[in-house]
């Protein structure tokens, strides 16, 4: 604290000095004019207000920070959660706010919600449960309706059940439940998050107030369980919807593989005079390029043109990745060509859009002119390796492989793993592509995502040999049973193929046959050890 007195400036004794008070005004009105209103108070505590009205920069801060300090009025919850605030927000540092909080006496519930908020902001989700439990402990902290919505919304992005029902337990015990409509909302977000769909339920069924946020969080909840015909049932039966409703219906339609339904909704949607989002656009957009209905498509591009002046990015881009998919890479190079701003996205769906969909001698092309303006991902060598799959270019995809490790730095994945054993095996080289499909490393498995990348790879396949992989591993499970990664070859060339009911079953195998990944950092142990700590937590939580 002794640092920010070098930002001391006799804000409060001489207010009449301009060159910081002509810099706080947002106006263009002179510093005489600001002086003036400042001067119509002699209270320190009401120039000590003007001034974090005011505040707009951390050297504003900084600068009124030491003058909260030096003038004595710093501990004053009403100065001091007002100045959290404008740290928490003016600042990208909770630490900083952590450290301006630790210096305040006697915290106000305001002054711990501010810091709660900071850190779930910050995505720092399991600091803000710790710290909320540590100021509980320490008592003179009586939690109110605004401390649970930012903490249970941070058990909610932890995925964390136990930690989210200890909170539910805190909000009943200290009555902030009924009728506050921002924690009841928050609780049937967590549920939702945690598939908990049946609990998120009877707390909706139990909020005597329910509002749009309520029950699009519900459906929302259904539909990310699988629950599509309870979640439409719900939005059929909703009192008033509006464009979120409709989104969260849509997406969900299309997440479980059913574009034509969520066509249908959009179709409905229209004739009832709803206004559409760019987030609209965008899903009916992807709807048309995953059933390949090209006519719709056409027909939902010629509506986006009328309702917008200007094409945002990502619709460009979606349009870029539907229309390479039904298989009109041309029309998708004319929306490429005129896009004024172009990321890494957009090349990377003109790319694969050629590669993949289209003619790879122009993906390759592409690729070329690509490399030259931004650098390229993972996702651009999938596209560029199926593209020499499909040509039979292989010192091509050998001096694009290792350009990807070499020259961009790039960790080859499962997907450019199978791109060069599809390539050898197109050319007749067998033996070279079984010997790369033995030898992927275990920790390469997108499995999760199998619907992405079935429909990414589909027609990078090996060329009369459709079970090749999965012959491969099969034969290296019966030479090595207990080995990991030949069953996580298998699970990916399941996944490949889009075969769901394989890819559990070959789980549920390996969980019969105790098959485990040898222990390392992947995001699967990080939230193992997210989990382990949340059980301190609740431990010490059970406590307060």
């Amino acid at each position: 604290m002794a640092k920010l007195l070098r930002f001391r400036s006799p804000l409060f004794s001489q207010p009449s000095k301009p060159f910081f008070l002509s810099s706080l005004s947002s106006s263009s009105s002179s510093s005489s004019d600001v002086n003036k209103s400042i001067s119509s108070s002699d209270s320190v505590g009401n120039k000590a207000l003007y001034f974090l009205n005011c505040c707009k920069n951390k050297i504003h801060l900084f600068q009124i920070q030491a003058q909260l300090i030096t003038s004595g009025v710093f501990q004053d919850p009403s100065f001091s959660g007002r100045l959290l605030k404008l740290s928490s927000s003016l600042i990208d540092d909770s630490w900083y706010t952590l450290l301006i909080f630790k210096c305040i006496d006697f915290p106000d519930a305001f002054c711990v919600n501010t810091v709660i908020k900071g850190y779930t902001c910050s995505n720092y989700h399991q600091i803000a449960v710790s710290f909320y439990v540590e100021t509980l402990r320490r008592g003179n902290f009586y939690p109110n309706g605004f401390t649970f919505p930012p903490l249970i919304s941070a058990c909610a992005k932890l995925g964390c059940l136990s930690l989210g029902q200890m909170c539910h337990g805190h909000a009943l015990k200290f009555g902030v439940v009924d009728h506050v409509l921002p924690v009841q909302n928050s609780l049937l977000h967590f549920y939702g998050c945690c598939r908990l769909v049946d609990v998120a339920g009877k707390v909706l069924d139990e909020m005597p107030v329910k509002d749009l946020v309520s029950w699009n969080t519900v459906i929302g909840g259904l539909a990310k369980a699988g629950e599509m015909e309870a979640a439409h049932k719900m939005f059929d039966e909703m009192p008033r919807k509006n464009v979120v409703s409709w989104n969260v219906m849509i997406t969900g339609y299309l997440n479980f593989r059913s574009p034509g339904n969520a066509l249908q909704l959009f179709r409905r949607m229209m004739a009832r005079n709803y206004e559409s989002n760019d987030t609209t656009k965008v899903q009916v957009i992807a709807a048309c390029a995953k059933s390949n209905r090209l006519k719709e498509g056409k027909s939902i591009h010629g509506f986006i043109i009328k309702a917008c002046t200007d094409l945002s990015l990502i619709i460009d881009t979606n349009m870029i990745d539907m229309y390479s998919k039904c298989g009109r890479a041309d029309i998708a190079r004319k929306i490429f060509d005129k896009m004024p701003v172009k990321n890494l996205v957009s090349w990377n769906a003109m790319v694969l859009g050629y590669c993949i969909h289209g003619n790879p001698v122009d993906g390759l092309s592409l690729y070329s002119e690509m490399a030259d303006k931004i650098n390229p991902d993972e996702l651009t060598f999938i596209g560029v390796l199926c593209a020499c799959a499909r040509l039979g270019l292989l010192t091509d995809g050998k001096n694009y492989f290792s350009e990807m490790i070499d020259l961009f730095h790039l960790k080859p994945n499962f997907a450019h793993y199978w791109c060069m054993a599809n390539l050898m095996a197109n050319i007749g080289r067998m033996e070279e592509a079984v010997s790369i499909l033995r030898n992927i490393p275990a920790d390469e498995d997108f499995s999760p995502e199998y619907s992405f990348w079935a429909g990414l790879l589909g027609s990078c396949r090996f060329q009369g040999d459709a079970t090749l992989g999965e012959q491969i591993a099969k034969e290296l499970i019966e030479q090595d049973p207990s080995n990991f990664s030949h069953y996580n070859l298998l699970v990916n060339v399941y996944a490949l193929a889009g075969k769901r009911a394989e890819v559990s079953r070959t789980k549920e195998m390996m969980k019969e046959r105790g098959i485990k990944r040898v222990p390392c950092c992947s995001l699967k142990d990080l939230t193992e050890i997210v989990c382990d700590n949340a059980k301190r937590i609740e431990e010490i939580g059970a406590e307060c």
